[in-house]
């Protein structure tokens, strides 16, 4: 997905001067507590901070203020206005040198947790953009997209072990640009036999996040019913840092976790994918979890594999708990033997040369650890006078992205797995993901004993332009390559 706050239109005149319409740099919803600075030059002059203020839902915020602003979330297909005051407002068609700067926080993907009560360390999502924009009352129209030339998805056979699906974050990009709303991805997942489970990322999805409406599940029912959809997972965050003075306390953590919790069986969710595995925390939701009749999954995720001390931590607690209710989600960003070629194209736009790629392949595949590799290649590119704000988050994102644990460690927890994200990037020529070994992954679920869903999950809008690939084309052939190798292995079984 572009790092970025602004587009080809988001130049609009207003009386007060100009503002600018912004996007939200990353996959999900945030709070306005998020937004760490936003700096502003145009024509090569910097605007004054006190002539420049945030206007969202119809409230108007003081720059300085939006830290304390932990309650109000910015809408991922939201577009709030960046005012900035002048004497001579802009005129519809002029055009602007404009250079924007930003930092965001990312108030779920906890580095350190706080001391003494202080607030926590969090990834950080740097923005800098320059752009020459034309002053305009109006978004991009959406493209057309056509489906006239896939096949339709076969049935699944009898002897399928797993069955199909997708998280709707695959089209994260696209949705958060407008071109789908809700009931119009769910129609486009149908049109192209993708299915039936259907995935979400709470965060992402929900206009009232973490609240589920009444009038959103009467929405969410209608187009299960209409397509035959099966609701596989709900994905829920802890957002620790919703407030930036302090984390949030045992009892927020549970209270926030049970909003969410009271939502997934709202929409008829089996299985919530949790963040947390903290034995307190369990501790008091899993009689929730009974009651509401839900399986806690922890998602294990790259850079972690079955076997990481992190891991097994939480498998301790799974086993000091004992509750059939607790096991893992398994996502394929763990099992990877090279780094995907769509995030080596993205950190080459953003100007990475020849060797800086080769620097960052050969340090992703040692076996420091993620936080030490992280800092290795950080200094590298210092040492080389390249600002590592220059790639955004993917400074980070591209270990915390991409593991290379051994596939066949999954075999280790498979009677804990309840549930896959079949993560890919890419589908090449032959039909194969460039940077996952699926038929081996397909081998050793097989093999494991695994029944469940395989959750297709596209990550590679964290790294593409928006419209240079089709996402929910790309999902589609990569069921066909599931397919494949399911059956491939059930044959040779």
């Amino acid at each position: 997905m572009p790092n970025g706050l602004i587009d080809d239109s988001s130049l609009r005149t207003h009386p007060e001067g100009f503002a600018l319409a912004l996007t939200l740099p990353w996959y999900r919803s945030l709070w306005l507590s998020s937004v760490t600075s936003l700096r502003l030059t145009v024509d090569g002059q910097e605007v004054p901070a006190g002539n420049l203020s945030l206007e969202l839902g119809g409230v108007r915020y003081a720059l300085p203020d939006l830290p304390e602003q932990s309650a109000t979330l910015w809408y991922l297909q939201d577009h709030p206005l960046l005012i900035a005051r002048r004497d001579n407002p802009v005129s519809l068609g002029e055009q602007l040198q404009i250079q924007l700067t930003g930092e965001l926080r990312l108030p779920y993907m906890q580095i350190a947790p706080g001391q003494d009560g202080g607030p926590g360390m969090y990834v950080p999502n740097f923005v800098n953009q320059s752009m020459e924009l034309t002053a305009t009352d109006r978004n991009v129209p959406a493209p057309q997209l056509t489906t006239a030339a896939v096949m339709p998805a076969p049935p699944k056979a009898e002897d399928d072990p797993f069955s199909l699906g997708l998280t709707l974050y695959s089209a994260s990009a696209e949705f958060r640009a407008g071109w789908y709303d809700f009931d119009g991805l769910l129609n486009r997942v149908a049109e192209l036999g993708i299915g039936p489970g259907i995935e979400i990322v709470a965060s992402q999805v929900l206009p009232t996040y973490p609240h589920v409406t009444d009038d959103f599940a009467r929405s969410w029912q209608a187009a299960f019913d209409k397509h035959g959809f099966v609701a596989s997972s709900f994905g829920a965050n802890l957002d620790m840092g919703r407030r930036r003075d302090r984390d949030m306390t045992p009892d927020e953590e549970y209270e926030f976790t049970e909003t969410l919790f009271r939502g997934a069986k709202k929409l008829g969710f089996p299985l919530v994918r949790i963040q947390s595995a903290k034995p307190e925390l369990l501790r008091r939701l899993l009689p929730l979890a009974e009651d509401l009749e839900l399986k806690l999954a922890y998602e294990i995720h790259a850079p972690l594999g079955p076997n990481s001390p992190e891991i097994m931590k939480v498998r301790d607690v799974y086993a000091d708990l004992d509750s059939p209710l607790l096991g893992f989600v398994a996502d394929f960003s763990s099992t990877m033997h090279s780094m995907s070629p769509t995030l080596l194209r993205a950190v080459r736009r953003a100007g990475l040369d020849d060797d800086a790629i080769q620097r960052l392949q050969a340090i992703w595949a040692t076996d420091s650890p993620m936080r030490a590799r992280q800092e290795e290649f950080i200094g590298y590119l210092r040492g080389r006078d390249f600002d590592p704000a220059r790639l955004g988050s993917f400074a980070h994102l591209a270990f915390n992205m991409h593991g290379h644990v051994s596939p066949t460690e999954w075999a280790d927890i498979m009677p804990q797995i309840m549930h896959v994200h079949a993560k890919f990037y890419d589908i090449d020529e032959q039909g194969n993901e460039p940077a996952i070994d699926y038929p081996e992954l397909v081998r050793v679920f097989v093999e494991g004993g695994y029944r469940g869903y395989w959750s297709s999950e596209w990550e590679g809008h964290a790294f593409a332009e928006l419209g240079e690939v089709d996402p929910l084309l790309l999902v589609r052939k990569q069921h066909d390559l599931i397919r494949r190798s399911m059956r491939a292995s059930v044959m040779s079984a």
